[in-house]
């Protein structure tokens, strides 16, 4: 899917038969010359530009018009202050003009565009103006990583330093395209976070292209975008991992055939875990975990968490787990929401179950969790809008 965002120009007249203009009194001087060209020699066709030359403050969309009468557009030559040619399309009864693609900020501009009446006789037209020195401006953070390399459930995620209120606009200015192709569509949560998806997980292999051409795009009222970028991404194999909390155990799916199953602890009876499809959005050999960071006050600091992999924004993570007794993983659930594997402290052991599934996991792998006694995850917390439909993902 494409999401993507045109316009300004300057009114002239080109030379008429009537000699209403500079242009048309000089031809009908030379008319009246020695060369005895008759008046009628001057073209018929009118070219008119808006905005009007030497205009300011024009805004980037919507505005910029190149129109003929009296004849046929043949050239239209619009380019900005470093003489990077803007792209436009000409109408196809060739009476109009108008960009592709919206104009940047703080920009001068000039128009050059040639008609032809229905005798052939050529009329032109030059215009040039400044576009719009914006209030503010507005940048997108984007994951994933540029060449990165990803798991299957890896979404798009976009947070914007501003709110936006001409959501239309931004979407219009953002494309993500995939090969093999595949359909996307994107979802906003607030004002401030975009996340695109396809309909099912990614196919292991695709190549994924985001592309940012937000320059003098106006995401809210005089708040202008100021980024140009590519982003490219790939998918490796697909890894789902499935944690039943009820049987204490998690089953790794490699390309949909078991690799391990390993014994875990989740959430305890007061503490559970989210139900639902997770996607592993950070890795942390060792991190802290303070309870007082997600709602539980001073009921935990453990400064040195292995093998930690973040799955909601909420403090939900999959690790690895030193301070408990071997025998609990396979058999209880124990901690306070998370996915505990059995590991060392120091994260020095690679043969611990945690520092196994932590070396084989990646970014945008799939952690779903099923028979918890919990609700199922929010589709906004994390990259997790795998537990909506495609037609709830569509849906405003």
């Amino acid at each position: 899917m494409a999401l993507v965002l045109g316009g300004l120009l300057a009114l002239a007249t080109a030379c008429g038969p009537d000699g209403s203009d500079g242009a048309a009194a000089d031809n009908g001087k030379q008319a009246a010359g020695g060369s005895g060209s008759p008046a009628a020699a001057v073209s018929t066709a009118v070219v008119s530009i808006l905005p009007k030359d030497g205009a300011t403050d024009v805004p980037t969309t919507g505005t910029l018009k190149v129109t003929a009468s009296g004849g046929r557009l043949t050239s239209v030559v619009v380019k900005d202050d470093k003489g990077t040619p803007v792209p436009g399309t000409v109408s196809a009864d060739g009476l109009g003009w108008t960009p592709d693609d919206h104009l940047d900020t703080s920009t001068q501009y000039t128009v050059d565009a040639v008609a032809k009446d229905p005798a052939g006789r050529e009329s032109d037209q030059h215009a040039s103006f400044t576009t719009v020195v914006p209030k503010d401006t507005f940048v997108g953070f984007f994951t994933p990583e540029d060449g990165s390399t990803v798991g299957v459930g890896m979404e798009v995620y976009l947070h914007f330093n501003r709110a936006i209120s001409n959501k239309k606009a931004v979407e219009h200015g953002l494309t993500v395209t995939a090969s093999p192709a595949v359909p996307v569509a994107a979802k906003w949560n607030g004002d401030q976070d975009l996340y695109i998806r396809p309909a099912d997980y990614w196919a292991a292999g695709t190549k994924v292209t985001l592309g940012l051409n937000l320059n003098g795009v106006e995401g809210a009222p005089g708040v202008y975008g100021k980024q140009h970028k590519t982003v490219h991404f790939t998918v490796a194999r697909r890894q789902v991992s499935i944690v039943d909390a009820a049987k204490h155990t998690m089953t790794v799916y490699r390309d949909n055939q078991v690799i391990r199953t390993i014994p875990i602890s989740s959430g305890a009876p007061d503490h559970t875990t989210y139900n639902g499809k997770m996607v592993i959005s950070e890795k942390y050999l060792k991190t802290r975990m303070n309870g007082d960071t997600v709602g539980f006050g001073g009921e935990y600091d453990i400064p040195d968490v292995p093998h930690a992999m973040r799955l909601t924004n909420s403090g939900t993570f999959i690790h690895g787990n030193y301070w408990a007794a071997p025998s609990v993983f396979g058999s209880s659930n124990t901690s306070h929401g998370c996915v505990g594997l059995q590991d060392v402290q120091g994260a020095g052991d690679a043969a611990t179950p945690a520092a196994w599934f932590y070396t084989n996991s990646l970014v945008g792998d799939v952690v779903q969790v099923v028979n918890s006694k919990d609700r199922t995850v929010q589709w906004y917390n994390g990259l997790n809008g795998w537990n909506l439909s495609w037609s709830q993902w569509q849906a405003s």
